[in-house]
């Protein structure tokens, strides 16, 4: 696929264009922002294997539903909300089998940045599992919330659109959910003080939950294509 061909094209513009048939319009669409999708929903799921699935979801979901789009909001918003959607429906499923992908402390270790993984401290990996296992705690609609917001830096009035629902309920969902994990999190915020105390360095984030790293791209030219991984998260 030649990518210079779309270099000029809007989201929109390539929408428009996969609908009229151009081959290779929607794999431009998802190279943009596969990465991001990607991001939202390793850390909603906490589980590379459910995030690469629903991520697939929700990009044939797109890919079908391409004609439906009528320009009421930005095509990435609007890709947002049904991969979104599609976490939330893996949540709700495992819910009621009573698992949680995310439960898995080996799984949760998948969270973290490549570099952070290797080299970190002992204290930070530990931090960013507990964080990740206290997330897991959350019903699904605080967590999408929390982490669209507090994770992907997204602002609220965009989390509301991705979420559609209004600013006010996603102020709410991040509310309660940030007032639940911090009765779980005060033992680590301590540590932290402690540790700041001691050395001086190597502060640790005041965030309810760490954020992710920029999104970076990478090539593909079908919507399945994100199956096994979106990149760095």
């Amino acid at each position: 696929m030649d990518d210079t061909r779309f270099t000029d094209s809007t989201d929109q513009d390539l929408l428009a264009s996969h609908v009229a048939g151009e081959p290779d319009a929607f794999g431009e669409l998802a190279r943009r922002h596969r990465d991001r999708l990607w991001a939202v929903a390793l850390r909603t799921l906490g589980d590379r294997e459910e995030a690469a699935d629903a991520v697939q979801d929700a990009l044939v979901s797109a890919f079908r539903a391409a004609h439906t789009f009528r320009g009421q909001s930005a095509v990435t918003t609007w890709l947002h909300r049904i991969t979104v959607n599609a976490c939330l429906d893996r949540v709700r499923k495992a819910s009621s089998r009573k698992t949680s992908p995310v439960n898995d402390p080996e799984r949760l270790d998948q969270l973290l940045e490549p570099h952070e993984s290797a080299e970190a401290p002992a204290e930070r990996q530990d931090l960013h599992r507990e964080l990740f296992a206290a997330l897991a705690t959350l019903p699904a609609e605080q967590r999408a919330a929390l982490v669209l917001v507090d994770m992907q830096g997204y602002p609220v009035a965009e989390a509301g659109r991705i979420l559609d629902v209004p600013v006010g309920t996603v102020k709410s969902r991040c509310a309660r959910g940030r007032a639940r994990l911090a009765p779980l999190l005060t033992h680590l915020r301590e540590a932290g003080d402690s540790g700041e105390r001691d050395t001086g360095r190597n502060r640790t984030a005041r965030t309810s939950v760490p954020p992710a790293a920029g999104p970076r791209d990478a090539g593909t030219s079908d919507p399945a294509g994100v199956k096994g991984g979106g990149g760095r998260t």
